[in-house]
């Protein structure tokens, strides 16, 4: 007697395995959400433990029009789906997602809400992992600043897909807007480095050997006074995740290079961005690889 079989359930077939995934920002709900990237990815992947590090689903864009088409409710499915499949997977609110903080401590077709997480990694470095909103000055301090500030952000992007529109009528590759400028301006390349600064003074504080955010959607690895820093950027116009491999090594993963519209020439891959040396603060093996 033939078996029925979940249509996007047999399409799934995984190709990275690793220990654990990192990803943050998707933004479901606006239309810069890069949806059927991120689906690819997470059927090209397959872990032990999943973070959804905050802004999964934007509520700030929802309250203003609502925007929901079928591929963003696929999404859903699918990290649903991963978690009936034996993946725990761990979902940290951030600020545009901020009406989940009502339910930390609850779990939701398996996806466990938490406010924030310690991770033990296979080489014993204890992760502390947060999105990072809460240390934002604008987004505590001025919040009215935060909501121009998105708003500017969404008008950028939109201009940028017009802008992409015409070099893919060229033959030009892809080109971001907002990621250019964000490299450029000088009150942007402050604003990142007094952010990376103060999650990762808290890490220090908490005890902790490094910290995995995200929040200001730009992607990176590297050391900051002894504690490992890590980001994994978004899936608006980055397309990248945070992988931590059976090793404990940890690694940047980059799909924004497939990020091309129609008809646009894709850019070649960029490399890999492998995890800084190990930070030297072993922990006992009695710590198991939980929730602290």
């Amino acid at each position: 007697m033939p078996t029925t079989q979940d249509p996007a359930a047999a399409a799934d077939t995984p190709t990275l395995s690793v220990r654990t995934v990192w990803i943050s920002d998707l933004h479901l709900g606006t239309p810069g959400c890069q949806a059927h990237a991120l689906l690819d990815f997470l059927r090209d992947v397959e872990c032990e433990t999943l973070y959804l590090v905050g802004d999964i689903i934007d509520g700030w864009q929802l309250r203003r029009s609502w925007y929901w088409p079928q591929a963003h409710n696929d999404v859903v499915q699918k990290l649903l789906r991963k978690a009936r499949k034996g993946t725990r997977v761990i979902f940290i609110p951030g600020n545009h997602d901020e009406f989940a903080r009502k339910y930390i401590a609850h779990n939701f077709g398996g996806i466990d809400v938490l406010d924030e997480a310690i991770h033990v990694t296979a080489d014993g470095r204890r992760l502390w992992v947060t999105h990072g909103d809460l240390y934002d000055g604008v987004v505590q301090y001025a919040r009215w600043l935060a909501v121009a500030g998105d708003l500017a952000y969404e008008f950028t992007l939109k201009a940028n897909r017009w802008f992409n529109r015409i070099r893919a009528k060229m033959g030009l590759p892809y080109w971001s807007l907002s990621r250019y400028l964000k490299h450029k301006v000088k009150r942007a390349v402050s604003f990142i480095n007094e952010f990376e600064n103060a999650v990762a003074r808290e890490a220090r504080k908490r005890g902790a050997d490094g910290v995995v955010c995200g929040h200001i959607h730009h992607a990176e690895m590297r050391d900051i006074d002894g504690i490992l820093y890590c980001n994994d950027g978004d899936w608006v116009e980055s397309l990248t995740a945070l992988v931590e491999h059976h090793d404990g090594q940890l690694e940047i993963i980059d799909r924004g290079y497939q990020a091309a519209l129609p008809g646009m020439r894709i850019a070649a891959a960029p490399a890999l961005s492998p995890s800084p040396a190990a930070v030297p603060l072993p922990v006992p093996a009695t710590v198991r690889d939980t929730l602290s």
